[in-house]
């Protein structure tokens, strides 16, 4: 099987308890430490085997292979896609069922992190996810006043929109807000914008 790691949690001496989204699940495996074993980490795209055992109720990962990335080599690129994907496990993990939406999410986006700048592949990311979910808000009514928002659109939390005044945060322009939504892509947003909206995608998805 393959899948990306979107959570490690340290056990007893080296071992680890490994959280992997695949294609078709979210799986929770025991890794045991050893010297002859792959070294593993956050966000990093594996292909393993799972064995059961009948003294855990935790299976076991076993002949892991990294599948790496060139774009691997550089720590800011590796830095924001692990906090990136780290996003998901809190998002996805109480889902019984998750399809193959979030995983095939994550694969287009490491496609293309070495290509592009990833902060804005991310945003574009999420925008695709909060369409998937219904929870994407393409009406611009203001989350704390319901009033319609003509000028100095924000967004907070879930990309939820609300007036500048109103968020005291920094405005998004319309024109890159709108092209973001309609066609996935950040072209008209600016740095400083792009940075804001990436602050608040890393509150939670």
């Amino acid at each position: 099987m393959q899948g990306f790691i979107i959570k490690l949690s340290r056990v007893r001496d080296e071992d680890m308890i490994v959280t992997i989204i695949s294609e078709d699940c979210l799986t929770t495996l025991y890794r045991f430490y050893g010297a002859r074993h792959s070294p593993i980490n956050l966000g990093f795209k594996i292909d393993y085997e799972s064995e059961c055992s009948l003294k855990s109720s935790v299976a076991r990962m076993k002949d892991v292979i990294h599948l790496g990335y060139s774009w691997m080599g550089e720590y800011d690129r590796i830095l924001i896609w692990q906090q990136f994907i780290a996003l998901f496990y809190p998002h996805i993990s109480s889902s019984e069922e998750i399809g193959p939406f979030y995983y095939q999410l994550l694969d287009d986006c490491a496609n293309q992190w070495g290509k592009q700048n990833p902060k804005r592949l991310a945003i574009e990311g999420y925008v695709k996810l909060l369409e998937y979910e219904g929870r994407l808000h393409s009406r611009m009514n203001c989350f704390f006043c319901n009033e319609f928002i003509e000028t100095n659109i924000s967004l907070i939390r879930a990309f939820l929109p609300a007036h500048q005044e109103c968020s005291h945060t920094l405005s998004i322009n319309a024109k890159g807000l709108t092209w973001l939504y309609e066609h996935y892509s950040t072209l008209f947003l600016n740095d400083n914008e792009v940075e804001r909206l990436w602050y608040v995608m890393n509150e939670g998805l």
